[in-house]
């Protein structure tokens, strides 16, 4: 697989140019190779399933996005390296040698090896992504009929997305509500908020009297748009408030008033409890990913 040109494989430019085609043209070319090298079109040819197996496989690398990025930089890498060689003569081989060779006394980077050491890396997450497709593919069988929930330290919390746990804490807006009827799921939440700009992750913490959660926005100016609004049914109305203000510089001193004390009254200890919770779990996935 390391030497397959995908590219040439569909019947298209590779090179720069190949690296130019947009995903509407090669999936114009696949179907095009695809009808010529089907199986029943060629009962005659023993190799004609395998072939086409091969098609399908170029087709879903160059359709990932990243799974084709790291094939273009590959190619790169590889037009570079068959360039230089191609240009030493036997002179200026030798001059190139000697260089090296006073490069390495000196401990400076040998650049062969640093092509061969690019390249290899290049190859060895390009198979990475070849087998997260062909993993991704044989388990498109199993149905996702639920949003899965995720268990952490005893905290009940469903959750929707990825968040990025390097958190700030003033993207990370405090919301409450009482729990009546329905209630609010993470993926209602989700939908409320993602009015003010995109939102990163939803966590809800089970309470039998009161609901809560935290939302992470995936900016500031949106955490700050969505601070102190209520909103939700009017029946069951949401609190919204921020875990950690936006620092505001050369401000003007604003007379302390009970306003926030009436408002934390409204969480709850147990609320800032399960944030504080929540928080130190986020940031030992954060520390333990880096």
């Amino acid at each position: 697989m390391d030497d397959i040109d995908h590219y040439k494989i569909l019947g298209l430019p590779s090179g720069e140019e190949g690296a130019k085609l947009t995903e509407k043209e090669i999936s114009k070319a696949y179907r095009a190779k695809a009808l010529e090298l089907h199986p029943d079109k060629r009962p005659d040819d023993p190799d004609a399933h395998a072939n086409f197996q091969i098609l399908k496989s170029s087709y879903e690398i160059l359709k990932d996005e990243k799974a084709r990025k790291l094939f273009d930089d590959l190619l790169r890498v590889k037009r570079e390296h068959q360039r230089r060689h191609l240009e030493r003569d036997s002179k200026r081989q030798k001059m190139v040698s000697d260089l090296e060779a006073r490069e390495r006394a000196g401990f400076a980077p040998d650049a062969a090896a640093k092509d061969r050491y690019e390249e290899e890396s290049i190859a060895r997450k390009l198979k990475e992504e070849i087998a997260r497709i062909r993993a991704m593919h044989g388990n498109k069988g199993a149905a996702t009929a639920s949003v899965p929930k995720r268990e952490s330290g005893g905290v009940g919390k469903e959750s929707v997305g990825g968040a990025k746990l390097g958190l700030d804490k003033e993207k990370v807006l405090k919301v409450s509500w009482e729990k009546v009827g329905e209630g609010y799921t993470a993926q209602r939440l989700r939908d409320l908020f993602s009015k003010f700009g995109d939102v990163e992750d939803v966590v809800i913490k089970d309470a039998k009297k009161r609901g809560s959660a935290l939302v992470v926005m995936t900016t500031k100016d949106a955490a700050v748009a969505a601070t102190q609004i209520v909103m939700g049914d009017l029946s069951n109305p949401l609190l919204v408030l921020p875990l950690q203000p936006v620092a505001v510089t050369d401000a003007p001193p604003v007379q302390k008033s009970n306003e926030p004390d009436r408002l934390n009254n409204l969480i709850g200890a147990s609320y800032q409890t399960f944030e504080d919770s929540v928080l130190q779990k986020l940031q030992k996935a954060a520390q333990k990913q880096k």
